[in-house]
């Protein structure tokens, strides 16, 4: 059945916006969706966990120091914390299988050239088609599968999204310390090239029909461009702190994210209602708390790689598998907390784990040069169990919130919370570096000063998290599929 949206007291001609596709009523049909969206979401968090553990032998064989390396990853989160909502809109509009399917062919695209890169430059070029590419697949994919899958069942398949990310980190430090040591760093990237493929050709045979909701709505090119300066200007103005030009990058970042919030207001067809964020609570302070959840998490596995290699002198194969004790308690977990958001309050169960995660993270500020092994593997497991039980309930009801017009920007807004936390904690990490040990390759000599900076960071993460446990607590109740539409749109 199709639904219109139509302008209160006006003409019965109006542009053809808002359509909404029926959902499969198969169970094969909605089967065939998940598969999809398991092997899209196995392989972005396999390639960039797979990354952290080979971001020292990248940079022995490009000669690369600590700041530079930082940007390995850095480029990949900016370029597509930068795309996630503009593509997330644009899916509405033309379609989120067409969207999502070509995030697919240049993520792979993308991996294939990372095999051949001769130089940083290059390098960290790619990584940014690899963002792209990541911003189109996680911009539609969530999406999909709340289109696809009712409120009852949501919670349990998003669950099992969360479980296949996981996996995806799971494997990727063990599976990319032992090939970075057996087949060098660049066969970790060849990985994605056959996974692509195969998850491409099942879109083309099995995936049927699209999900347009606003099919006629006009693309907000402007309001992209202002909101994709805004993230430029910030994160690299973190990169480069303590100079005065990182402080003024990152004002002007600020700046310009509150003209980007004005010039949205007046738009007919904004990349991102702002009413979204000012009227709708829940949708608000649910994506709030992934920001601070991942700001506060995602370096910690860049910060324990370089520490396991550099000051405890284990091979990446080593440290890999020492890692991977944290997105495997994930994986086991999340399957469970999707299926209690669908019974109990969603943030209820993603506030306890939030709490857990602030527990997990004050563990680590104790790290030395001698601590045992056994001591970091316990931290990895409460901060392991902390996520799970924050990721798919939040994610639940952040989609929860929307109407399913709003599918694509939910989804979209969702991974630029989480990107954009992944890049403020990689640049709280880059800051510190800088500060504290300089433009230098982290050698014995500069040991201690390392040490140092992980403390400080791991102290910034403990309080940015209890903050998040706060802000988890207060955002309301959520009710499935309760939403504010645009003003002058109604639902007929």
């Amino acid at each position: 059945m199709v639904k219109e949206m139509k302008k209160t007291g006006a003409p019965d001609e109006v542009p053809e916006i808002c359509r909404t596709n029926d959902t499969p009523d198969r169970a094969a049909e909605k089967r065939v969706v998940l598969l999809i969206a398991i092997l899209s979401g196995f392989i972005t968090p396999f390639d960039g966990s797979a990354v952290n553990i080979a971001l020292p032998t990248i940079g022995k064989e490009f000669h690369m120091d600590a700041i530079a390396l930082s940007w390995v990853a850095t480029a990949y989160l900016l370029s597509s914390a930068v795309c996630l909502v503009p593509f997330g809109k644009i899916a509405d509009i033309y379609g989120r299988k067409k969207v999502f399917l070509y995030g697919i062919a240049i993520f792979s695209l993308a991996s294939l050239l990372m095999t051949m890169v001769p130089s940083t430059e290059m390098l960290i070029r790619v990584r940014v088609l690899q963002g792209i590419g990541s911003a189109m697949i996680f911009g539609t994919g969530v999406a999909i599968l709340t289109s696809v899958f009712p409120p009852r069942e949501r919670g349990k398949v998003l669950g099992i999204y969360v479980t296949a990310v996981y996996l995806g980190l799971s494997l990727g430090p063990f599976l990319g310390g032992i090939m970075t040591h057996y087949l060098g760093w660049r066969s970790i990237f060849f990985v994605n090239v056959p996974l692509g493929f195969i998850t491409v050709l099942l879109i083309l045979w099995k995936l049927k029909g699209d999900w347009l909701e606003c099919k006629g709505e006009k693309f907000d090119l402007a309001g992209s461009i202002i909101y994709g300066a805004a993230v430029v200007a910030t994160m690299y103005g973190f990169s480069i702190l303590p100079d005065i030009e990182g402080a003024a990058l990152i004002a002007a970042g600020f700046i310009g994210i509150i003209i980007f919030a004005l010039y949205e207001i007046r738009v007919p067809f904004p990349v991102l209602d702002i009413s979204l964020l000012t009227k709708n609570r829940v949708f608000a302070l649910s994506n709030l708390s992934a920001l601070i959840n991942y700001s506060a998490t995602y370096a910690v596995t860049f910060l324990l790689s370089l520490d396991l290699q550099y000051t405890k002198g284990f091979t990446s194969q080593h440290a890999g598998l020492i890692l991977v004790a944290q997105p495997v308690i994930q994986a086991m977990i999340s399957p469970v907390a999707g299926r209690l958001s669908d019974r109990i309050e969603p943030r209820i169960v993603a506030s306890a784990g939030m709490a857990l995660t602030s527990f997990g993270l004050f563990l680590l500020i104790f790290l030395q040069e001698t601590t045992p092994i056994w001591y970091l593997v316990i931290c990895l497991v409460v901060l392991g169990t902390g996520f799970g039980f924050f990721s798919s309930p939040n994610t639940n009801a952040i989609m929860s919130a929307v109407d399913k017009r709003f599918y694509g920007v939910a989804s979209g807004m969702n991974g630029t919370m989480r990107l954009l936390g992944q890049m403020l904690s990689m640049g709280i990490a880059m800051m510190i570096f800088a500060v504290v040990i300089g433009p230098v390759q982290i050698t014995p000599e500069y040991y201690p000063r390392f040490v140092s900076s992980l403390h400080y960071a791991f102290i910034l993460f403990t309080i940015f998290c209890i903050i998040g446990v706060f802000a988890s607590l207060v955002r309301g109740k959520t009710t499935p599929d309760q939403h504010n539409l645009p003003e002058g749109c109604k639902k007929l």
